[in-house]
């Protein structure tokens, strides 16, 4: 595959990145397919406010007590991943410890409806959110005003979207979040120039000219299918976890050669992404940003920190890279998850 010019655009200016999981190895705490005999779980599909079908996988614990409430959470993947990439496990951790949750596939992905497969819409990634929250409050077991939201990578930007304009979202934690509008337009550290940001603009332009008259559809970012000894650290963080069995998992329909990768012609519409913009509306529901002390995409969540208003929290994780708390078990901090929304959604 063509190298990709949102990974570089990523890499742009950047130089040492430091990081704990700087190899292709998988780390001895890593266990994305985490399975739980304490929860069970059931496949759920549900409409969005456009009529297409969501899909996820709904974690319940099984202590639950008959006519009780509980209070419920969302999670979601990261950005051109699926559910059972990182969602799921934090879905399950969270019902072990007494939520009801909900790991959704972003529509355009994984199970969730959308043509074509892979397109970038930001406004129907946070819709998602939403649309999980109609569902949960049909549930008789969920108390309809303690619903949650975990977004993980660029699932972050997309659930402080939805929380902007759903005032039912009451509680919002990220996960090594990816501004997926800045990383577009500005890229890491501010490495993409305006100019450069034109260039792109006009390939993709152009690149819908081709796919309305039928030609084969382009894609980009996403995670390198092979590594060097010349492959940046950001490349080979990426590598480790979605090319190897540490996370590797392909979708029914899916092929490897285009998972994790968005349409190049629609990648564009990120470039009109403000998610940490107006932020405010959000308060006082409280939002906690978490992200590995090491993580490349740090940035990212100490921007939305500065941007929100009270009561918020900024939680660095030591040692940690970003995709560390994709599901290092033994970096992930739950307990903070735990008492966060334990919190900030009581009674």
């Amino acid at each position: 595959m063509k190298k990709n010019w949102m990974m570089w655009s990523l890499l742009g200016g950047l130089g040492v990145v430091a990081g704990s999981a700087m190899a292709a190895e998988k780390p001895e705490d890593a266990d994305n397919f985490y399975k739980s005999e304490k929860v069970t779980m059931e496949k759920v599909a549900f409409p969005n406010q456009y009529k297409m079908k969501v899909a996820g996988n709904l974690f319940v614990p099984k202590d639950t007590v008959a006519d009780a409430k509980y209070p419920a959470i969302i999670v979601g993947h990261p950005m051109g991943a699926v559910k059972e990439q990182s969602a799921n496990l934090y879905a399950t951790k969270m019902a072990e410890r007494g939520f009801v949750t909900l790991a959704i596939d972003l529509t355009f992905w994984g199970g969730s409806e959308g043509e074509p497969r892979n397109a970038v819409s930001p406004d129907l990634y946070a819709e998602a959110f939403s649309a999980a929250a109609d569902y949960l409050r049909t549930l008789p077991l969920v108390d309809r005003e303690r619903i949650g939201v975990i977004g993980i990578c660029g699932s972050g930007s997309f659930a402080i979207s939805a929380a902007k304009i759903d005032p039912r979202l009451k509680a919002v934690a990220t996960i090594s979040m990816y501004d997926m509008g800045t990383a577009n337009r500005s890229g890491l550290g501010n490495a993409v120039t305006l100019e450069e940001r034109k260039k792109i603009i006009a390939e993709a332009a152009l690149q819908r000219d081709v796919e309305f008259a039928g030609g084969e559809t382009r894609y980009t970012s996403g995670s390198v299918h092979e590594i060097t000894e010349n492959s940046h650290p950001i490349e080979v963080e990426f590598y480790g976890f979605y090319r190897t069995s540490r996370g590797e998992f392909t979708p029914e329909g899916a092929t490897p050669q285009t998972t994790t990768h968005p349409t190049l012609s629609s990648n564009v519409k990120f470039m009109n992404f403000y998610p940490l913009e107006d932020m405010d509306v959000i308060s006082p529901r409280p939002m906690l940003f978490i992200a590995g002390e090491k993580a490349h995409s740090r940035e990212f969540s100490e921007m939305a920190y500065q941007k929100a208003a009270e009561p918020k929290e900024l939680y660095l994780v030591p040692d940690s890279g970003h995709v560390d708390l994709y599901d290092r078990v033994g970096r992930i901090p739950f307990d903070k998850l735990e008492q966060f929304f334990s919190e900030a959604m009581k009674k």
